[in-house]
């Protein structure tokens, strides 16, 4: 008996030190990394982030898994007015950051079923999903999990990228990051609306001929001739706007940008859209369409330099306030 008494004491006097252990470690560490630096309750919220730090099929430059926590790192250092729309974005469109998505880095069709599983629990309680990335290859599983709120053959996908993804399969995967939007046009009945666009194999290109998604790829090359004053022309961005339904999801590969903008991910193509480009785009977009949600992806933090991670921070701010602020200025 006194040896029970002894070993329950003993074992009670264990988890008290395990504890204080923990809380002295959790001090130590500081809060937990969080968009803007406020973390509001979901209940509150009126977008739920979700990182996911995936990028097992990544075929040339490696290390997106790391893009979504160097996003939010980043993002701490955004000022919460925005400049052009006269207002403080996230006071309106206040957000709440989920943990990491636990994802299976050895299972790309497992991986895209638990980020479907995600964001049908977020857009069930009536919250826009924000994802950051990771690889593209995420991109047909976020749209999968829209299906529970939305009606997917009336949703349209605005894709701004380097690359068209429209693979039917790649090294050996149909849910590798070059067959994303392939994916994604096996989902939805809307429009798959490509922008930037300035690589593609041979049967990329064929398929985009013979399925008639060709009138929807808007080439990165033709944008820059159809330039006025160094400015995207605005015919081309009402061509954009108009190719789109009324129920629209934004998928923002950050090679879309010139690597100049954004030397960081993984497969840079030269030639790319300027900051300018796709504010005009996006602006246009949240003033003439309903955007459910958005991700960002390919983000390769490149270190000592954050700049890759912060264009990628302050261009999710710009997308919350374009799409969803009211009243803009």
């Amino acid at each position: 008996m006194l040896l029970f008494l002894y070993l329950l004491f003993f074992l009670s006097e264990f988890m008290s030190n395990h504890l204080e252990l923990e809380q002295d470690l959790e001090r130590l560490s500081g809060p937990k990394k969080v968009f803007m630096g406020i973390q509001i309750p979901i209940k509150e919220a009126k977008a739920l982030l979700l990182p996911v730090p995936y990028d097992s099929t990544t075929s040339y430059g490696v290390g997106t898994r790391f893009g979504p926590n160097a996003i939010i790192e980043a993002s701490m250092q955004l000022e919460f007015y925005d400049i052009e729309l006269g207002k403080d974005v996230f006071e309106e469109i206040p957000v709440h950051t989920l943990d990491e998505l636990a994802v299976n880095k050895g299972d790309p069709a497992r991986t895209v079923h638990l980020v479907e599983s995600a964001v049908d629990k977020i857009v069930s309680l009536n919250k826009y999903p924000i994802v950051l990335g990771g690889e593209h290859s995420i991109t047909p599983g976020i749209i999968s999990g829209l299906k529970s709120k939305y009606d997917l053959s009336k949703l349209s996908v605005l894709q701004i990228d380097a690359h068209t993804d429209l693979r039917d399969s790649y090294e050996g995967t149909k849910n590798s990051h070059a067959s994303a939007m392939k994916r994604v046009k096996d989902l939805i009945g809307g429009s798959l609306v490509q922008v930037g666009i300035r690589s593609m194999c041979q049967e990329e290109a064929q398929y985009a001929k013979e399925s008639g998604q060709e009138k929807n790829i808007h080439y990165a090359h033709k944008i820059y001739a159809n330039k006025k004053g160094g400015k995207i022309d605005p015919d081309d961005v009402k061509k954009i706007v108009s190719s789109l339904g009324d129920l629209v999801f934004v998928t923002f590969d950050i090679d879309g940008l010139d690597p100049s903008i954004v030397p960081g991910t993984g497969t840079p193509e030269p030639g790319g859209l300027t900051w300018e480009d796709c504010m005009a785009i996006l602006h246009a977009v949240g003033e003439k369409k309903a955007v459910v949600g958005f991700d960002i992806v390919e983000v390769t933090p490149t270190p000592p330099l954050k700049v890759s991670e912060f264009v990628a921070a302050k261009l999710a701010y710009k997308m919350m306030g374009y799409f969803w602020a009211k009243n803009k200025k």
